[in-house]
């Protein structure tokens, strides 16, 4: 498959780094919201692009200022709400100064991608930094699933893939995709789960794996909401990819679009049940 060669390749660079990231993080915590926030921060600047607003240059710097800020704070409780008030009140100050050239409806755009973009990957900070127990189990948990849900999707679709799921919006993408990603991506949850219980964190932690099923499930559900969503506006803006730092998979944000879908739903499960507890 001609693609199948530059998923590859980003994914022989992409594993290390995140292994990296995940090793200095265990090390000190604040260097995650650091790199989430410069990757969200990117994410917006290809949003942005795709919607022609960087030549508003004070409106793009406050959106990406913002995106830049939030994954830090999320934790700040009061502060993050001063911030988020701040960023309202700039972006309209803005709009009215330049109303005969700023269209509401790209005002709307761009504040409400900055927000979606900010708020999912702020959920990344949220769930590792916040459970007190492992911060690399859930980081793997908020990027392995969405991306086997993908993986899956892509190779189960490639070869047994015959009926179009939403031709329209994403040509490519099947049922039987679908339905692969979501085998895929329990059957990673389940692996994960034994090796951070018997082999990582050996016997330390009991992990809870029937919470596991359930999020893997909804999560490739997600994951394709996701991907559909970013693919809708791409179509509306009549452009490919956002960028196209990643070989095969275009920009940050073409590689991210899931993850700002479901690493929220990993803080809202975990806030019913928890995945990992502590042996006692």
């Amino acid at each position: 498959m001609k693609s199948l060669k530059p998923r590859l390749l980003t994914a022989a660079i992409g594993i290390p780094a995140v292994l990296l990231l995940i090793f200095l993080s265990e090390l000190w915590n604040p260097l995650l919201g650091i790199v989430v926030g410069i990757a969200s921060m990117l994410m917006v600047f290809e949003f942005l692009g795709a919607g022609k607003l960087l030549h508003f240059l004070p409106l793009a710097i406050l959106c990406m200022l913002y995106a830049l800020a939030m994954p830090n704070l999320v934790g700040t409780g009061a502060l993050s709400y001063v911030v988020t008030y701040l960023f309202f009140m700039a972006a309209f100050a803005f709009s009215l100064l330049h109303h005969k050239k700023l269209r509401f409806l790209s005002l709307a755009y761009a504040v409400f991608g900055t927000l979606i973009i900010a708020f999912g990957m702020s959920s990344v900070v949220i769930a590792c930094c916040s459970n007190g127990i492992s911060l690399s189990f859930y980081f793997v948990l908020i990027f392995l699933l969405p991306w086997m849900a993908d993986a899956g999707g892509f190779f189960v679709g490639s070869y047994f893939g015959r009926h179009k799921l939403c031709p329209n919006i994403s040509p490519k993408k099947t049922v039987e995709g679908l339905l692969g990603g979501v085998v895929f991506c329990v059957a990673s949850a389940m692996l994960m789960g034994l090796l951070f219980q018997f082999a990582i964190l050996k016997n330390s932690v009991r992990v809870n794996f029937t919470a596991l099923v359930v999020l893997a499930v909804l999560d490739s559900l997600a994951s394709v909401l996701g991907d559909l969503s970013f693919s809708l506006i791409k179509r509306s803006m009549n452009i490919k990819d956002y960028g196209s730092i990643f070989p095969g998979h275009g920009g940050m944000l073409d590689r991210c679009d899931s993850i700002i879908f479901t690493a929220p739903l990993v803080v809202v499960i975990s806030q019913f049940t928890p995945f990992i507890m502590m042996m006692e």
